[in-house]
């Protein structure tokens, strides 16, 4: 391998067929199929997620993301001529005033209303490209109260069929979420069940929480054909002292420290500092490529991301870019299912 290719963006390109695309979750989530990946060896196993325990030690430790999704796509219509708008919320600029894509901008100016159900209307500050500043006309908490009862969730693009659909307001999550913040989930977690949990932990299995409310950004593509140009996201993260003393005993013993996706990966190694790790709340816009050198993690389940991102770019930089190309092509041969609902992969 070229080793000037690492940082050259087409190089974390794939193909798939469009029917890989997993449009809906399984209806039992811990049935989904596991690719473990090897990445001392480059060795390949099938198996199915359930079977977890398998590849796990008493006392090993696992990191999940307890962040839980906004219900974040609003639809609703202009005050005075009644066109339909639809916005995605972002970010709150302070108690009323927000960031939103807005899906129709060119139909809005500037001190326009838009209208939406449970009384909400929303005037138009700012048109900033596709994000919009918009201030709505009650205060934050019951606007997300609005969104919770009104709203739809902001799934990927890549999902198609049924999006508007209710059942992903609980599909859409995973079963441990609970801290209100995230505008897209972190998928890794879709696998696991009560009962799962449950095994796993009377067979001595640890587990650590850490919270990351992930942005929209984690759609967004690279685009700097030099990797290392790329600028991240900055997503809102949290690791208390509780867990933080958790993770260190896990390290201290020697045990495997597998992050549950890429955003729990991301939140740990950006509390490391000095190649110590500590507890507090932060922003992180940590972007991890090849030549990275992890501090805590040694071990990652994560679905199978979309070619030239970020994540599939940071499971390159964890398993190694030829094994993860490798893995990547044994599952598009072996029919894995893509992406948000799709398929898991462990690499140890």
């Amino acid at each position: 391998m070229n080793k000037n290719n690492i940082y050259d963006l087409s190089f974390y390109d794939y193909k798939i067929d469009e029917g890989l695309i997993a449009q809906k979750p399984l209806t039992k989530r811990d049935t989904s199929r596991l690719l473990v990946l090897y990445k001392d060896t480059g060795e390949i196993k099938h198996d199915v997620f359930y079977n977890l325990e398998k590849y796990l030690q008493k006392d090993d430790l696992l990191i999940i993301n307890n962040t839980r999704v906004i219900p974040a796509r609003l639809y609703g219509e202009k005050e005075k001529t009644k066109a339909k708008i639809e916005i995605l919320l972002s970010d709150f600029i302070d108690e009323k005033k927000a960031e939103v894509i807005m899906r129709n901008s060119r139909r809005v100016k500037e001190n326009d209303c838009v209208v939406f159900q449970g009384n909400l209307k929303a005037n138009v500050i700012k048109k900033k490209g596709k994000i919009v500043e918009i201030e709505f006309n009650c205060d934050k908490q019951k606007v997300l109260k609005i969104f919770k009862k009104y709203g739809v969730m902001p799934l990927p693009p890549y999902i198609k069929e049924e999006k508007n659909a209710d059942f992903h307001k609980q599909t859409y999550q995973t079963i441990y979420s609970k801290i209100e913040g995230a505008k897209a989930a972190p998928t890794a977690g879709f696998h696991f069940t009560k009962n799962l949990i449950k095994k796993l932990k009377a067979r001595g299995i640890k587990f650590a929480e850490i919270t990351l409310h992930v942005g929209l950004g984690t759609f967004e593509p690279v685009i700097s054909d030099d990797i290392r140009n790329h600028k991240m996201h900055s997503e809102f993260c949290i690791l208390d002292k509780k867990n933080l003393e958790v993770i260190n005993n896990a390290k201290e013993k020697g045990k495997k420290i597998i992050a549950v996706g890429t955003t729990s990966l991301r939140t740990i190694e950006s509390f490391v500092k000095n190649d110590k790790l500590i507890h507090g709340e932060k922003w992180t816009s940590l972007f991890i490529y090849p030549g990275y050198k992890f501090k805590i993690i040694n071990g990652l389940i994560t679905n199978f991301h979309l070619p030239k991102t970020s994540l599939f770019i940071l499971v390159c930089a964890f398993g190694g870019i030829e094994n993860v190309k490798k893995a990547y092509n044994e599952a598009v041969k072996e029919k894995y299912r893509f992406y948000s609902y799709g398929d898991a992969m462990l690499i140890i």
